[in-house]
C-alpha cells in the first residue's frame, strides 16, 4: 500500500523537469559533448530517468524513508545509484573523461537531493493541512529533535556548496577543453558556449533554490500561523486551546512547553472556579434557606436566564455583548441575586401573609444589602467580571422597565440586561412555585401575568424572547419538580 507521503503525480513530474534539465545540458550547453547529438542524449537520460521513476513508484512507494518523509536522502541515493552504470556506459561506449563521469554522478545526485527535498517540503505542507483539517495536531513531543536553526544553515550551507562546486568543475572543464579547442577560442565560439554554460547552471540551481526556499517559507508561515491563532484563543479566553506541535524541533518545543503552561493554568482556573461555585451555592442557599423558597429555586432560575441570554445572544445588537463567556458568568452568577435577603428580619421574611407598607420597605433593602456585600468582596479581592456581574444583578433585578421597581427606579435600558433578564426568570419562578401563601400557578397563568407585566414591568424585548422559548422554561421546572419529587421519595424511602 503507497505511503501518504508519496506524491505519485508529483514525483513523475519532478523526475521529468530533472531530465528535461539534464539531458538539455548535454545535449545543447555543455561544449565538450559535441561527439554526441541532442536527441542521443535525451534518449540516454531519458531511458536512465524512466527506469528510476518506475523503480521509485513500484518498489519504493512504502520504504521506510517515504514513511518518515526523509525524501530527500531517499532520491539523492536512488539519483546516484543510476548515475554510476550511466557514467560507466559514457565511460566505455564513448570515452568520456574523467571529469565528465564526475559531473554526470555529481549532476544527478544534485538532481535527486533536489527532487527529493521539494517533494519532501511538500509533503509536509500537505501533512499539516491535513492535521489542520482534523484539528488532529499532536499535543505531544515525539522522536529525535531536529533543530530548525540546523536545518536552515544546513540547507543553505549545501546550495552555497553545490553552486561553488558546480562553478568550479564547469570552471576546470571549461578551461581544459579550450585548451585543447584554441580555434574555439579565437572565433569567439568558446567564450559564448562558456557564458551559455554559466548562465544555464545558474538559472537552473537559482529556479531549484528559489522553489525550496518557498516551500519552507509556507511551512514555517503556517505553523507559526496556526500557533498564533492558537494563543489568540487563549487570550480570548478559551483556556482549552492548545498550539499546535508538527514536528520536534523549536517551534514544538515552545509550542510544548506553551501547552503544559496552558494545563497548569487550566487546572488552576478549575480550582478556582470551583471554589468560587461552591461559595455561590453555599452562600446563596444560605440566603435561600432563610427564605420560603427552596434550593431548587436556584438551579431553576439559573436555567431560566442562561435559556433567555442564549435566545438573545443570535441577534446582532446582542452579540457583542452576550457572548459564551458572559452567559457563563451570568449563569453562575444568577443564584446570588436574592443574598441580601440574609440581612432581612426573620418576622418580614417568613411572614406567611401579605407585608405591611413598612415591612415592605425594610424588604425593598435587599437588593442593595446584597450589592454592598458583593462591595466589600471586591474590595477584599479585588474587582473581576464574576463579583461586578453578581453585584449588578443583585441590584437591579427588581428594578421595572418603567420606572417603579426598586431600589433605584431605573426604567428602560437604563437597567442592566442582566437585571431584565433576571426579573424575569425569578418572577416566572415565583409564580409556578408554592409557598405558604399561595398555590403554585400554572405555566398558563404565569405566562399571562407576565403578558400583562410587558413594557411595565418586564422589557419588551425579552417578554417577546421568552414567549419564543418558553417550552425550554416549561422543560425546565418539570425537570427540577421531578427531582425534587425523586428526593422526597427517596427520603421517605429512607424514613420508613
Amino acid at each position: 500500500m503507497a505511503n501518504s507521503n508519496y506524491n505519485a503525480p508529483l514525483t513523475f513530474k519532478l523526475y521529468a523537469v530533472a531530465a528535461l534539465i539534464f539531458g538539455t545540458y548535454g545535449g545543447r550547453v555543455c561544449p565538450m559533448l559535441e561527439t554526441l547529438t541532442a536527441s542521443e542524449i535525451l534518449f540516454h537520460v531519458t531511458v536512465t530517468y524512466s527506469a528510476v521513476f518506475v523503480f521509485r513508484h513500484f518498489l519504493l512507494n512504502s520504504h521506510s524513508l517515504v514513511a518518515e518523509n526523509r525524501l530527500a536522502r531517499l532520491d539523492a541515493t536512488l539519483f546516484f545509484l543510476a548515475s554510476v552504470p550511466l557514467a560507466l556506459f559514457y565511460n566505455f561506449q564513448y570515452n568520456f573523461p574523467l571529469d565528465s563521469n564526475l559531473k554526470v554522478l555529481f549532476g544527478m545526485t544534485l538532481f535527486g537531493f533536489f527532487t527529493g527535498l521539494l517533494l519532501q517540503l511538500t509533503a509536509k505542507l500537505k501533512q499539516f493541512d491535513q492535521l489542520s483539517n482534523e484539528q488532529q495536531h499532536d499535543i505531544e513531543l515525539s522522536g529525535e529533535r531536529q533543530s530548525l536553526v540546523k536545518q536552515m544553515i544546513t540547507m543553505v550551507s549545501l546550495l552555497l556548496a553545490t553552486l561553488t562546486t558546480m562553478l568550479a568543475m564547469i570552471a576546470v572543464k571549461d578551461i581544459f577543453w579550450l585548451e585543447h579547442n584554441p580555434e574555439r577560442v579565437f572565433d569567439g565560439t568558446g567564450k559564448i558556449s562558456v557564458i551559455k554554460e554559466f548562465i544555464f547552471i545558474a538559472i537552473v540551481l537559482g529556479g531549484y533554490a528559489i522553489s525550496i526556499m518557498i516551500l519552507w517559507s509556507k511551512l514555517m508561515h503556517k505553523i507559526l500561523l496556526s500557533q498564533e491563532c492558537s494563543l489568540v484563543e487563549v487570550t480570548k479566553g478559551n483556556t482549552q486551546a492548545r498550539l499546535p506541535i508538527f514536528e520536534h524541533d523549536e517551534l514544538g518545543s515552545m509550542a510544548s512547553l506553551t501547552n503544559q503552561m496552558l494545563d497548569s493554568l487550566e487546572s488552576s482556573q478549575d480550582e478556582v472556579k470551583t471554589t468560587r461555585d461552591v461559595a455561590i451555592v453555599s452562600l446563596s442557599a444560605l440566603a435561600e434557606s432563610r427564605d420560603n423558597e427552596t434550593g431548587a429555586h436556584i438551579l431553576r432560575t439559573q436555567e431560566y436566564i442562561r435559556a433567555l441570554a442564549q435566545y438573545l445572544s443570535q441577534f446582532e445588537h446582542h452579540k457583542a455583548l452576550l457572548t459564551p463567556t458572559y452567559i457563563e458568568l451570568l449563569y453562575k452568577s444568577a443564584p446570588l441575586h436574592d443574598v441580601g435577603k440574609v440581612g432581612i428580619p426573620d418576622n418580614i421574611l417568613l411572614k406567611p401573609g401579605k407585608l405591611t407598607d413598612e415591612e415592605f420597605e425594610v424588604m425593598k433593602g435587599h437588593p442593595e444589602i446584597g450589592a454592598k456585600a458583593l462591595s466589600m468582596a471586591e474590595k477584599q479581592l479585588g474587582s473581576n467580571s464574576f463579583l461586578q456581574l453578581a453585584k449588578e444583578i443583585s441590584l437591579t433585578h427588581h428594578e421595572k422597565w418603567d420606572g417603579s421597581g426598586y431600589p433605584n427606579q431605573l426604567s428602560g435600558a437604563d437597567i442592566p440586561i442582566s437585571g431584565r433578564l433576571m426579573a424575569i426568570a425569578d418572577v416566572y419562578d415565583a409564580l409556578i412555585s408554592e409557598r405558604v401563601y399561595k398555590k403554585a400557578f400554572s405555566h398558563e397563568k404565569a405566562k399571562s401575568i407576565i403578558l400583562e407585566g410587558n413594557g411595565q414591568h418586564f422589557d419588551p424585548e425579552l417578554v417577546d424572547a421568552f414567549i419564543a422559548i418558553e417550552e425550554q422554561f416549561v422543560a425546565i421546572a418539570d425537570k427540577y419538580r421531578n427531582m425534587e419529587r425523586a428526593e422526597n421519595k427517596m427520603e421517605m424511602n429512607k424514613a420508613s
